[in-house]
């Protein structure tokens, strides 16, 4: 097991001991979520790379010597990570740069990132004994625990979701065909989070919420080592990351410097976060040049439900993860969101709900602001399925011609003789 030797806020860097704080910091309360600190000197002494690599667990555990869980300890069944990185050369030349990659997390079983979250924290609820584990999400975090919680099941691990009512029918039929205990909040995605947070509280169930529960980016920054690993070791020049809550940002930052403490890599990426035009503090905060704990909170309206916070969780870590690697943010408004659906699925090959598919447009605002440049490396983390929300991909490209059935009629559709 990697030694966790400490747990520090990511505001006030005062340090916990691993097993004294359960979620954000007491000093700093919600805002001051936590980092999960290792022994790296003793990583470096006994982790060997190449043997990782040569695994024949192509899941993400095989990286569980990097890990806040114990080698022994079990893990859900369902494989979770391990997905591709695939070299995309159109969309490099559409864009102008020296070279692009795709990282698709849409893979993943439920279709999104947010597996590599919902399986490290299912894993700890196992390992604690813990029989309920609840989140509130917008769709994808709430899919995910629901999945990885069914392949281990209810009897073990209960799943207990808070989704707001307005939510992607589909991700909200996911939720219930997996056996989740599904509550539609009738209020916002802010709403549902405090919700769950508190009847957590109460009840002493697990909490998976984005940002509060430190152990979701240690699920998340798997992404960052794979894309590592799938470059032979080194890291492109930037990375371009959808972002609402912060907590994949901040997943990518952390795997990254995990790696550069490891001294398996010379220096970690420029991360380019990508908002929603209707929601987007981060980006106004990075702008302003305020501080996490200085951001007000605002209203969300946008059709990238994946990435709607009015109130970023860990907008610390998002924050500092844009800082501190020279990145940056760019804003996206829906319209464009809408058309770089078809328009990244054309270049790559690769089908992304609204949330992920804006780092498309999101690639040519970072070009035209300088965030990113021409000669640049980059990787585009693809972070769910376009499956996720069929609606709104038939609203940018339409529901196809209907033709009578005969010869005639096909051939006039299809302008031939």
């Amino acid at each position: 097991m990697a030694a966790v030797t400490e747990l520090r806020c990511s505001l006030c860097d005062r340090a916990y001991a691993p097993d004294s704080v359960e979620y954000t910091c007491p000093d700093c309360g919600m805002v001051g979520t936590l980092d999960v600190l290792y022994d790296y000197a003793a990583l470096r002494a006994h982790v060997d790379r190449d043997l990782l690599s040569a695994s024949a667990d192509h899941s993400m555990w095989r990286f569980q010597t990097l890990m806040p869980l114990g080698e022994a300890s079990e893990v859900p069944p369902l494989r979770v990570g391990g997905t591709p990185l695939m070299a995309t050369p159109r969309l490099a030349a559409n864009l102008g740069l020296r070279a692009a990659w795709v990282k698709d997390d849409g893979l993943n079983p439920t279709g999104s990132l947010k597996d590599r979250a919902s399986s490290m924290v299912i894993a700890r609820a196992l390992e604690r004994h813990i029989p309920v584990v609840s989140t509130a999400s917008t769709g994808n975090a709430a899919a995910a625990l629901a999945g990885v919680g069914a392949s281990v099941g209810a009897d073990r691990v209960k799943i207990v979701i808070f989704v707001p009512a307005s939510a992607p029918e589909g991700k909200i039929a996911q939720l219930i065909v997996y056996g989740a205990t599904v509550l539609l909040i009738e209020d916002s995605y802010d709403v549902a989070f405090d919700l769950c947070y508190t009847l957590c509280q109460e009840q002493g169930w697990y909490c998976r919420n984005t940002g509060i529960n430190p152990y979701t980016v240690e699920g998340k920054k798997t992404v960052a080592f794979e894309i590592a690993e799938g470059m032979g070791w080194r890291v492109p020049d930037a990375v371009m990351v959808s972002v609402g809550d912060g907590n994949i940002i901040a997943g990518v930052y952390k795997g990254f410097y995990d790696l550069l403490q490891l001294g398996w890599i010379e220096r970690i990426p420029r991360l380019i976060g990508v908002q929603a035009e209707g929601s987007s503090p981060l980006a106004r905060a990075w702008q302003q040049g305020l501080r996490a704990q200085d951001m007000p909170a605002e209203e969300a309206d946008t059709l990238a439900d994946s990435i709607s916070a009015g109130v970023p969780r860990d907008r610390a870590k998002a924050l500092r993860a844009v800082r501190n690697t020279g990145g940056g943010f760019v804003t996206v408004p829906d319209p464009d969101i809408l058309a770089a659906i078809p328009a990244f699925a054309r270049l790559t090959g690769v089908f992304a709900e609204p949330s992920c598919a804006i780092i498309y447009e999101g690639a040519k605002r970072a070009l035209a602001q300088g965030i990113l440049r021409a000669d640049d490396e980059v990787v585009f983390l693809a972070t769910g399925n376009g499956l996720k929300d069929v609606k709104r991909a038939q609203m940018s490209v339409g529901t196809g011609q209907r033709v009578p059935p005969d010869l005639a009629s096909i051939r006039r559709a299809l302008g031939i003789s």
